[in-house]
């Protein structure tokens, strides 16, 4: 796809891979609508010349509230990036209910709902393309993050099934998964991080080139294990 004049949404677009995939496409030439939760985030994108709409995606009405906000526009591009971990651990503490409903919804509830909301008018145009943000952690899980594995297992699922769908209409569906990159989310985590800029690069990449996968960074050799042993990567992975 060629990333010029067209336009695109990015959820969870004020900070980390959001943030610079919004930057990335603006400067190849889209026009970047981004969304959020800290409307101080919010004020600063729209000081960079970014149409930045509040949405908290962790539950229906806030869905809702988006897709009401964007008022039946066109869109070339959806980035459902937007999502958030949750503490889910047993040997810790007991998990709270109401934080994992929330994780589950932001991460695969409301990619879904709004991939359905928007398919109608990206099917009309010449090209479109959806990109879902999972993780390595969709392949294999970690023992420590079980709720967010499996919000980003469901996720590539869907990817994968919509895919198959939606060619016909039109609209291409690239899987982008990440390594652990240096945001909000893994802050305080030791070990290598992957930067946010070149995790959105190899994003915008994938796009530019219609992948139908990003396998960024580490990933690459995590799905190089499991395509010859799907038990070591996993045995692998619970450790880590």
């Amino acid at each position: 796809m060629r990333i010029e004049g067209k336009t695109a949404l990015v959820t969870g677009g004020t900070a980390g891979i959001g943030e610079q995939l919004a930057l990335q496409l603006a400067a190849k030439g889209a026009k970047v609508i981004v969304t959020g939760r800290s409307e101080e985030r919010l004020a600063s994108m729209r000081e960079r010349g970014f149409e930045a709409i509040h949405a908290d995606l962790s539950n229906p009405a806030g869905v809702d509230a988006l897709v009401a906000a964007l008022d039946e526009r066109d869109f070339d591009i959806l980035v459902n990036n937007a999502g958030q971990g949750v503490d889910h651990d047993f040997r810790e503490a007991a998990p709270d209910m109401g934080d994992t409903d929330d994780c589950i919804h932001a991460n695969l509830n409301a990619p879904i709902r709004l991939t359905t909301a928007l398919v109608p008018q990206m099917a009309g145009l010449e090209r479109a393309t959806i990109v879902n943000v999972t993780s390595g952690l969709a392949i294999a899980p970690r023992a420590g993050s079980p709720v967010y594995c499996a919000t980003k297992s469901g996720l590539r699922s869907y990817t994968q099934a919509i895919r198959a769908q939606l060619n016909d209409m039109g609209i291409h569906v690239i899987e982008a998964l990440p390594p652990v990159v240096d945001t909000q989310m893994t802050a305080g985590r030791g070990g290598h991080k992957m930067s946010a800029e070149d995790c959105a690069a190899a994003i915008v990449h994938a796009i530019e080139k219609d992948r139908d996968e990003a396998n960024i960074g580490m990933v690459k050799i995590l799905k190089r294990v499991h395509s010859i042993s799907p038990a070591l990567a996993r045995n692998i992975m619970l450790r880590f």
